[in-house]
């Protein structure tokens, strides 16, 4: 099972229902207004509503109050750790759908247990106003702690890349642009778990997840890959279950996004079952989980960035990282293989854990922050033809690309961010930003003509007062200078949404 602690501003959601792939509303008050209601997908499953629920008329206006308040008591908990670790299964098994959407693929697996209930999480409209003390318990919890043994024989060692290190290069920033000027926001869809038209609990036993970054493998085709995904014990609240990997991975081919966005299929381990695709040990305190942060494609090869999450901590918003890693694919994300040298490791709060890597003209631009949502934005840079290699990065460091200094890359942008997600516009030769914005519980939207910047004010995407427990903000690459389309992650809920922006 994962913990984690998440940035939540505003007032407790209603784990709800979102609307069917062909309905959308607009995000805001008069959304939160109207959405109250249960909607149902084209095969009448009852999905979740990530927007926030209004007060129900004549019911209370206190928060509900639980029946018992557990207070953690941890204490240690010796685990031997073989290091190298186990072999990784790369196991892959063909998928085989329905015709019908509304059918089953493998209901042997995925029908012996009760449906998730929406009303969980939700904002305490019960009807009844009546006060009680909650019973107090003592919750004993294990805090592990590692201890490493020897292990098998490992992976094959990788040869390591030569040092190759490409000089100090002034450069320069261009000329501000103006804040992004959005319009109407609305909820397209659900695109993940329990009343999605993707019905991923039923095809590939993804019922809870989160994240959603999405990148271009080829003409007409995009990968969308999630964060960590539980299956069919999965209940909300939040990420917790016991069928847990720390990552997935689907494919598309839907180019119309304004009803929705079909997952034509996902990488599977077994018969219904989305693989974790880049691997993890699940030891808290050792490595927790590892969880994507970007993709990109150069010629025939996916490279994903990812953290490698030593711990969750009790801080919200905050978690501790072993690196920031980079793994590539040549056989179109079916496996992937973690680089062995293609590190950040995480020393005295490194800037690029949490990466964006975004290839345009000769380089791979790589904008990063630390572990955790309180960290700043730094940028570097990297030949393409070098991206597995640390020794040839260059550092935007006051005005400088300066190599092998990632702790001088100086903030591109005001402010603390997480969850990046960096787009190139070929129409408009716009460079397009969002993040999460802690500080003020907003997605917010900046552009600039430059990787440097200087990047513009921030435009609110999403606001946490219209939904409380959002996150994430990932944007899809065809994606166009008028409609913005992203997607959303939710905690009570856990699931992915995609969003649209109309841009003026």
């Amino acid at each position: 099972m994962v913990e984690k602690s998440w940035f939540v501003a505003g007032a407790p959601l209603c784990v709800a229902a979102v609307i069917a792939a062909t309905i959308g509303f607009s995000a805001g008050p008069a959304a939160a207004e109207t959405n109250s209601w249960l909607p149902v997908n084209i095969c009448g499953e009852t999905g979740f509503n990530p927007a926030k629920e209004p007060p129900t008329p004549g019911g209370p206006l206190l928060p509900s109050i639980p029946p018992t308040i557990a207070i953690p008591i941890p204490y240690p908990d010796f685990v031997p750790v073989p290091v190298p670790g186990p072999t990784v299964d790369q196991t892959r098994v063909a998928q085989d759908l329905p015709a019908d959407p509304c059918a089953d693929p493998c209901p042997d697996l995925t029908d012996e247990i009760e449906e998730p209930q929406p009303e969980v999480g939700s904002s305490g409209s019960s009807g009844s106003s009546a006060l009680h003390i909650p019973k107090i318990e003592i919750d004993p919890r294990p805090e592990t702690i590692p201890i490493p043994v020897p292990g098998g024989p490992g992976p094959a060692p990788q040869p390591a890349p030569p040092v190759q290190i490409n000089p100090a290069e002034r450069g320069s920033l261009t000329e501000a642009l103006g804040t992004p000027a959005v319009g109407d926001v609305r909820l397209v869809s659900q695109l993940t778990g329990h009343g999605s038209d993707n019905r991923t609990d039923k095809r590939w036993q993804v019922d809870g997840t989160d994240l959603g970054i999405i990148w271009e493998t080829k003409p007409g085709e995009v990968a969308i890959a999630f964060g960590d995904t539980f299956g069919k014990d999965w209940n909300p609240p939040g990420a917790f279950g016991e069928d847990w990997r720390s990552n997935v991975l689907g494919h598309s081919t839907d180019t119309d996004l304004s009803d929705g966005m079909t997952i034509d299929s996902m990488v599977q381990d077994s018969r219904c079952h989305a693989a974790e695709i880049i691997d993890s040990r699940h030891i808290p305190n050792f490595e927790t989980t590892t969880i994507p942060t970007s993709g990109f494609t150069i010629g025939n090869r996916q490279f994903l960035s990812y953290m490698s999450v030593k711990r969750w901590s009790v801080v919200p918003g905050m978690w501790y990282t072993n690196y920031g890693g980079i793994a590539y694919s040549d056989d179109n994300g079916q496996t992937w293989t973690k680089d062995q040298h293609a590190k950040w490791h995480n020393i005295f709060g490194a800037r690029f854990q949490v990466s964006a890597m975004v290839p345009h003209g000769d380089y791979v631009y790589m904008f990063g922050t630390p572990n955790g949502r309180i960290g700043t934005i730094g940028l570097a840079r990297v030949p393409v033809d070098q991206v597995l290699n640390t020794t040839s990065y260059q550092y935007w460091s006051n005005g400088t690309w300066t190599p092998v200094s990632e702790h001088l890359a100086t903030p591109i942008v005001g402010g603390v961010a997480s969850e990046l997600s960096v787009r190139y516009d070929t129409g408009t030769g716009t460079w397009l930003m969002s993040y999460l914005e802690p500080v003020g519980g907003r997605i917010i939207l900046r552009q600039s003509s430059s990787p440097q910047g200087v990047w513009s004010g921030g435009a609110t995407l999403v606001d946490t007062a219209d939904y409380p427990k959002a996150y994430g903000g990932f944007i899809h690459p065809w994606s166009t200078d008028k409609d913005l389309y992203f997607t959303m992650s939710e905690w009570d809920s856990y699931n992915v949404y995609l969003m649209h922006a109309s841009l003026r």
